[in-house]
């Protein structure tokens, strides 16, 4: 039988300023002589913002992909709300995943859909079943949050890179996530519209208390959207602080990211 639910009765998984909602421990994770993620430690807390920093091929697309379980690790654990992903089974994983939104790099927007459509296309996902009036509401109020509404017709071929990218975050936020990761959210877009995209992401942090967690090696969005920086050098977690405390270090691998 076909699991019917509706957003009140999600998972009850509560957080609470300062709680910290996932803890990532002694993470390998290897491809063949290529050890990708080694030792790599990580924690992330009720409504923070935590940028991981790496030049490209250094793991960082691999790590979000262990944390959503898309990857299975190779040691070490990923506790979200107090569940560790490598452990769960598909439906138990499903259910975290409905408290964790993850906007692609790509967007990953359906292009034979409308805006509408793939906005509702999590709910589907997730046998959640709502009168189509609330459904109405929740894609109106997620378009709102991006301030699109104006596109909920259209086909995602009609709209700007910009756009698209608000689009897909709009598509993260109908489930109403607790945390949300991203992956390179500005790649691909150019400095103005990847400023407004920057400050949409502090925008929804400050209204709904979400934590986040931001995979870039863009500095403009380390700057502007971190609480704390952690930087993944070597597979591990090599020094982590505010922009403002990595900025000022002598460390020459850490320089090498601010010059």
């Amino acid at each position: 039988m076909e699991t019917i639910q509706t957003l009140a009765v999600l998972p009850d998984m509560p957080v609470k300023a300062g709680e910290v909602v996932m803890r990532i421990t002694g993470l390998y994770k290897s491809f063949g002589d290529n050890h990708v993620l080694s030792d790599f430690n990580l924690g992330l807390l009720a409504g923070e913002n935590v940028v991981v920093l790496g030049k490209s091929g250094s793991g960082k697309s691999v790590l979000i992909k262990c944390i959503i379980g898309l990857l299975q690790p190779d040691g070490g654990t990923i506790e979200v709300f107090g569940k560790n992903i490598p452990d769960l089974g598909h439906l138990e994983l499903d259910q975290v995943r409905m408290k964790v939104g993850f906007l692609f790099q790509s967007n990953a927007l359906y292009d034979s859909m409308t805006v509408r459509e793939n906005l509702e296309f999590p709910l589907r996902r997730h046998s959640i079943r709502l009168p189509q009036e609330e459904v109405n509401e929740l894609v109106r109020h997620a378009l709102d949050d991006v301030g699109l509404v104006h596109t909920v017709d259209r086909m995602p071929a009609e709209l700007s890179g910009g756009m698209r990218k608000r689009i897909a975050l709009a598509r993260t936020l109908i489930l109403r996530p607790s945390i949300i990761l991203y992956d390179e959210p500005t790649t691909g877009l150019d400095p103005i519209t990847a400023k407004e995209i920057i400050g949409l992401m502090i925008e929804i942090q400050e209204k709904y208390g979400s934590s986040s967690l931001i995979i870039s090696h863009d500095m403009n969005c380390v700057r502007m959207a971190s609480d704390r920086v952690v930087m993944l050098i070597n597979g591990s977690c090599y020094a982590e602080g505010t922009y403002d405390e990595l900025k000022q270090s002598a460390d020459p691998e850490i320089k090498k990211f601010f010059e």
